[in-house]
């Protein structure tokens, strides 16, 4: 990955991140859970090098059971992209969030290709 875009001009967040992983079918991604002032997201910076679109799923997981989903089309060609789910008043420990995105063929046509994590052990 070319390294993580900045989330505003002017603007710090914190950002948590786990490893950037890869797929032996040419999935790579890195997933971050994201913060800045009140507001907590999940994002995930990917590329898709199988040559077919693949469907990513985004979960942000935070204190209290609240979890935020969403589904993001990933193109067939092999530029690096992003997908975010929105943005959420933070809740308790910021700590206590954890993201997950799972790619996988368009309309769960086949296994799951790659999950990667905000906590995965490097």
């Amino acid at each position: 990955m070319a390294g993580l875009p900045a989330v505003g001009p002017g603007l710090s967040a914190a950002v948590r991140c786990g490893p950037e992983l890869s797929s032996p079918e040419g999935v790579e991604a890195q997933t971050c859970v994201v913060t800045q002032a009140a507001d907590t997201w999940a994002r995930t910076y990917y590329r898709n090098a199988t040559g077919e679109a693949l469907d990513a799923v985004l979960t942000l997981m935070g204190p209290g059971a609240r979890t935020v989903r969403i589904t993001c089309a990933v193109g067939a060609e092999d530029e690096p992209g992003t997908c975010e789910t929105p943005r959420e008043p933070a809740r308790g420990d910021l700590a206590a969030y954890t993201a997950v995105a799972e790619f996988a063929r368009r309309a769960g046509q086949g296994p799951l290709l790659l999950r990667s994590g905000s906590n995965s052990p490097s």
